[in-house]
């Protein structure tokens, strides 16, 4: 069973424990999300796979993943972007977007999902058939105009990780995603 580090309330090493225990203990831990653009202004979602634990079946980020022991935000960002779309970038392309802090760091040793998530950017201007599908963690990958997340009726939202479509600093994230391509 993978490990991740534990961290405390500023982003901190503190020591390491299963996934699973992180998870059931509401532990702070560290995750990435990296949202793939290209030049039409849309960004690539992931259907996430029906047997995923948490939001089965929903369009979420690019690409998502815990930062492994001994990794960085960076190192986590490519290695995740590499394993679930077949891209392979290095750091300098990656576009830093904002550090979020997830979840209530108050509550322990109760399940939850607190931590920091670093989430980038990264422009793509291949076809979508370049892509590679990483079959355990998703079941399509689709670009999405930005225009048309940033204005979802209710019904469409419910096909999407709630977070992605109703809390404001995603929709911020994606604004700026929209500025980066001018």
């Amino acid at each position: 069973m993978s490990e991740l580090n534990i961290v405390d309330e500023n982003d901190n090493i503190i020591g390491e424990e299963t996934r699973r225990n992180i998870h059931e203990n509401n532990l702070i831990h560290r995750e990435i999300a990296v949202w793939v653009f290209n030049d039409n202004h849309e960004i690539l979602l992931q259907k996430r796979s029906m047997r995923k634990e948490r939001h089965p079946g929903l369009w979420s980020a690019s690409c998502a993943g815990n930062v492994e022991i001994s990794d960085s935000y960076e190192g986590a960002a490519l290695r995740e972007l590499e394993e679930e779309t077949g891209i392979k970038a290095a750091k300098e392309d990656l576009i830093f977007l904002e550090k979020l802090k997830k979840g209530d760091f108050s509550v322990k040793f109760q399940p939850g999902n607190s931590h920091f998530k670093a989430v980038y950017a990264y422009r793509f201007n291949g076809k979508l058939s370049d892509l590679r599908l990483d079959e355990g963690e998703s079941t399509s990958l689709k670009f999405w105009p930005i225009d048309k997340i940033l204005s979802l009726a209710d019904e469409e939202k419910r096909e999407f990780v709630p977070s992605l479509v109703n809390d404001e600093k995603y929709l911020d994230m994606y604004r700026k995603i929209k500025s980066l391509i001018g």
